[in-house]
């Protein structure tokens, strides 16, 4: 059976709903684990927002740049979950007809490589109520990005951080301890 694997980014105050505060993050070691990801995936699962948001961003970028991952995102096969999305242009996608759970266990047990779902929202929750994720990694970046979360009072402030510590308990608790970056 293939595994289904959710891969999040989330700042420190829980927001993912911006990924382009990752940036910054994202040097060699980063690229090498996501290569590492799509290398065991063909086939990724993705809910309306993130195909909008997906399907906006990739097929302009340069496919012939490996360092990119555009040929990868381009061309691999992309199922979507949504009720509204009826002909998608970008291209290799196919919109789940039916009930969610119905169908992703269909595609579960599908031969194949894995099936990488980036993004957390309703359709991971459902997917996660039903068992069908079969592992989650969150990249924790060390901004505060503000908005609806729980640095609500702090709407409008952002700000970055170094990280000083990590401590992974064997409950599965990490601790990551940060300082406030040095103004530039």
């Amino acid at each position: 059976m293939r595994k289904l694997i959710n891969s999040t980014y989330i700042t420190l105050d829980g927001i993912i709903e911006n990924p382009m505060w990752t940036m910054p993050y994202f040097d060699d070691e980063a690229a090498a684990f996501a290569g590492a990801q799509t290398e065991e995936a063909d086939a990724l699962l993705m809910g309306r927002a993130t195909y909008d948001g997906m399907s906006a961003a990739w097929p302009s970028r340069d496919e012939s740049d490996p360092t990119t991952g555009a040929a990868y995102f381009n061309h691999v096969k992309k199922y979507v979950a949504s009720t509204a999305l009826t002909d998608p242009a970008w291209n290799n996608t196919e919109v789940l007809q039916g009930d969610l759970v119905e169908e992703v266990t269909k595609l579960k047990a599908q031969d194949g490589k894995g099936i990488l779902q980036y993004g957390y929202g309703t359709v991971t929750a459902q997917l996660i109520s039903a068992g069908l994720v079969d592992e989650v990694r969150f990249w924790i970046c060390p901004v505060l990005e503000g908005g609806d979360s729980l640095t609500t009072p702090l709407k409008d402030f952002k700000t970055s951080f170094d990280l000083v510590d990590t401590k992974v308990m064997k409950s599965g608790v990490i601790i990551a301890s940060y300082r406030p970056k040095a103004a530039a």
